[in-house]
């Protein structure tokens, strides 16, 4: 009877542990499968979305700390947050920083390349050298076609979420980005400031560009001023993962084995 039972819950166990390992998240993915949402770097202060880029004052907000923030959807689309700042070896006074903006659309190749296709319009770059500019940092339009050789995530066993590991174009390891919101904060996947296109009849293309302007800018205030009501929530480490399946399997068979024993 009792051997019955030891047979079963060795089966069940094994079961489990079969399952375990399917559902494993330490196991990499390079499939893009998992690549939706918002990652950022160790610092943890830089995220995409209106807290980084105001697009209809055309602002970018420094955090209180460098990183590197990349926002994937489901259906295609990212955005892009970088803070770099460099120090100087001759004037430690005389550090450059840069932020980036970007946003588009991305594409993981056959070969699982990824490749980011910026909306050119939407770039935006600001450049601090403040012992070379005057105190005036420069504000220009940027657009970079990103490529990372090659990518994948795994679930970080040290930090307990995801990494997102990204290798640059020459295979260089971009340093590792850490899943922060599931859904990403984002701004709008659309072109946010349009640029208006020649025609012969001038006045009437300078209406209708107006109209659409006024209505994309009534947009994204909108999502500006529900910046913190945001429905995206930290992405905490499941508890149904290879370590949860192992300890259990041998809870299991130790409480099989006594009974058989003692019975």
């Amino acid at each position: 009877m009792f051997a019955v039972i030891w047979v079963t819950c060795l089966l069940q166990c094994l079961l489990m542990n079969s399952i375990g390992v399917v559902a494993d998240d330490s196991v990499p993915d390079y499939s893009g499968d998992t690549l939706h949402g918002t990652w950022s770097s160790k610092s943890n202060q830089v995220f995409t979305g209106p807290g980084f880029y105001d697009p209809v004052d055309e602002l970018l907000i420094e955090p209180s700390l460098p990183g590197i923030s990349i926002s994937f959807t489901e259906d295609g689309f990212y955005e892009e947050a970088w803070y770099r700042v460099a120090g100087n070896a001759k004037d430690p006074r005389c550090p450059t920083a840069v932020l980036i903006f970007q946003h588009g659309k991305y594409e993981v190749l056959t070969n699982g390349t990824l490749k980011l296709y910026p909306f050119e319009v939407d770039g935006r770059q600001l450049l601090s050298d403040p012992c070379n500019d005057g105190g005036v940092s420069a504000y220009t339009r940027y657009s970079q076609v990103g490529t990372y050789l090659s990518f994948y995530t795994v679930l970080d066993d040290y930090h307990g979420v995801f990494k997102l590991q990204l290798f640059e174009f020459d295979g260089t390891p971009l340093q590792p980005l850490y899943l922060a919101y599931r859904p990403p904060i984002m701004l709008p996947t659309i072109t946010l400031n349009p640029t208006a296109s020649g025609s012969e009849d001038s006045s009437s293309d300078e209406t209708s560009s107006a109209v659409a302007k006024r209505s994309l800018r009534s947009l994204v205030k909108r999502n500006l001023e529900n910046r913190y009501k945001t429905n995206a929530v930290k992405k905490q480490r499941s508890i149904f993962n290879s370590s949860t399946v192992w300890y259990a399997c041998m809870t299991v068979i130790c409480i099989c084995s006594a009974a058989f024993i003692f019975s």
